[in-house]
This record gives structure tokens, C-alpha cells and sequence, in this order.
């Protein structure tokens, strides 16, 4: 069935598509920017203005960056922290998700509550960094994943609480008469259920890891432990150019490669890995978060 629209719906279809296509490309300009830069040759990447693509093509930069040595122990660093992190970030969430959302647990509104709380008002920074030296913390690669906030996410907890409210309950009972526990009904029933919100909180979780530089700027001194994006920031952010000449000095031919482009070749490698996940996920991306966020 055809639904003509009038005349105002149409113009405001072409604006919003308008707007959305303008957003888009302030969104892209960046990254084509950047992508173009890092494939240019030094003459061509300090020409003033837009680089849509590269008019001379040189890999030289991205030959820099992957020699560094510390690309490397940074990417690994991360790439540890981004799946162990998100791993364990799911199931500590799932086994406390789960029994918030059943309507039996005693207290529920009050625990709740306590979760709730800790989304407005938190320790602040000191506190945390006394916490974390306290307990060893300090200069270990697990603080990136076991120290506040990033094991348990108080928003995404109450999204997979409310997730698993909208599941069926006799799947639960039915799994029970059959002589299954709670934590077997979780693992085996529920689970296999919440691949929308497994994805979708994995997928948040694998990018907060990913893009978080301040803890590893805060917590580490060691450079085996630095994090790419901590790195990365010392190479963008704080312009230390003695980094970028030391990356420059590594291997012949750095008359071939400009600061600028190697840091916009840096940037790229950081990004593309993060990138290259969400397709994967997309499709469970939408649901999960409609589905969760609905019932409470």
C-alpha cells in the first residue's frame, strides 16, 4: 500500500536527509583527511587545504610506523586489555544482571539503588588511585581491566538487567523442573538468548578499552605496559617531537617520511582495528539496545 505524502512531509524528508548527508560528511572529512595525508609523500602532505586523496603516493610512513618497536608493545597492550577487558566485563555484568532482574530476589529496589547511586556520585580521582595502589595495582597490566569503571559499567548493567526481564520466564522453569541450577539456567539458557545485548555491550566495552588513554598515563610507568593510545597521545597531543624523530631515526631513508604524516599513519592503524569489528556486530547492535532499553 502507497502512502502519498504531502507536501510539507516532503520537504521535510529532503531536510533531514539534508542534515543527516551534511553530518555525514563532517564526520568523514576527517578521517579522508587524515587517510590521504598518511599516504602522501612530505611535499604533498604540507600543502595547505583539503587532501581528498593522495596526488603522489608514498608508503613510507606506514613503513615507519610499523617498524617502531613501541607501536607494537602498545598494540599488544591494548589489544590484551580490549579482549580480556570486554570478556570479563560481560561476565561479571551477566552474574549480576541476572539476579536483579528476577522479581523474587529480596531487596531488589534497594540493591539496585546501589548501583544506581554509583552513576551520580563517585570517589573521585584520588580516592581511586589511592584504591588501586593499595591493592598492587599500580604498573600491572590488569589495572586496566580489574579498576573502576571499567569492569562493571552501572549503565550497561541495568540495560542487561532489563534485558533479561523481557525474556520469557518458562524457559527458566522449564530448564528447572529439568533439574538446572541458576547458574546453569544462566550459561545455558540465557545466554545463548542475549547475543543482541552480548554484542551490544561487548561492542561499547571493546571501544571504551580500545580509546582510554588517562589510566594508562595514570596507573603506568613501565613503557612495556604503555597502551597504543597512551602513546599515541604523547605523539599527537603533547607534540614530542624527540618520539616522532626517535620513530623517524629507527630504519634508513627518513628524508622519505615528515612528522605529520607518520603521526596521521599512526592514527590510522589505531583506528582501523576498532572499525573493522562493528560490521560484525552490527546486526545484533539495534536490537540489542530497543529490546534492552524497553522494559524496566
Amino acid at each position: 500500500m502507497n502512502i502519498r505524502m504531502t507536501k510539507g512531509e516532503q520537504a521535510f524528508q529532503i531536510a533531514a536527509v539534508a542534515l543527516i548527508g551534511l553530518l555525514s560528511l563532517s564526520v568523514l572529512y576527517p578521517f579522508v583527511h587524515l587517510l590521504s595525508v598518511s599516504f602522501s609523500t612530505p611535499t604533498e602532505a604540507i600543502r595547505p587545504g583539503f587532501h581528498l586523496y593522495p596526488l603522489h603516493v608514498s608508503l613510507e610512513a606506514y613503513k615507519k610506523t610499523f617498524d617502531s618497536k613501541q607501536i607494537w608493545i602498545g598494540f599488544g597492550n591494548t589489544a590484551f586489555r580490549t579482549v580480556a577487558g570486554s570478556l570479563l566485563s560481560l561476565f561479571f555484568m551477566a552474574i549480576t544482571a541476572y539476579p536483579l532482574s528476577k522479581p523474587d530476589l529480596p531487596h531488589r529496589s534497594l540493591y539496585t539503588m546501589v548501583f544506581v547511586f554509583t552513576m551520580f556520585f563517585q570517589g573521585g580521582l584520588i580516592p581511586t588511585y589511592l584504591l588501586v595502589k593499595n591493592i598492587g595495582l599500580l604498573d600491572s597490566r590488569w589495572v586496566f581491566i580489574l579498576a573502576p569503571p571499567f569492569l562493571i559499567s552501572t549503565f550497561s548493567l541495568l540495560i542487561m538487567r532489563n534485558f533479561f526481564m523481557s525474556l520469557p520466564s518458562e524457559l527458566e522453569d522449564a530448564a528447572k523442573i529439568d533439574g538446572a541450577g541458576d547458574l546453569r539456567v544462566l550459561f545455558s539458557v540465557i545466554m545463548p538468548l542475549s547475543k543482541p545485548i552480548l554484542a551490544t555491550l561487548g561492542l561499547w566495552a571493546a571501544v571504551a578499552h580500545w580509546n582510554s588513554w588517562f589510566d594508562g598515563m595514570l596507573y603506568i610507568q613501565d613503557s612495556s605496559k604503555m597502551l597504543l593510545q597512551t602513546y599515541l597521545r604523547r605523539l599527537i597531543v603533547e607534540n614530542r617531537d624527540q618520539d616522532v624523530q626517535a620513530l623517524l631515526d629507527q630504519t634508513m631513508g627518513a628524508q622519505d617520511v615528515i612528522p605529520e604524516t607518520v603521526k596521521a599513519s599512526t592514527l590510522i592503524v589505531t583506528i582501523v582495528p576498532i572499525i573493522i569489528v562493528y560490521p560484525f556486530l552490527q546486526k545484533y547492535f539495534v536490537k540489542g539496545v530497543l529490546v534492552g532499553s524497553l522494559k524496566g
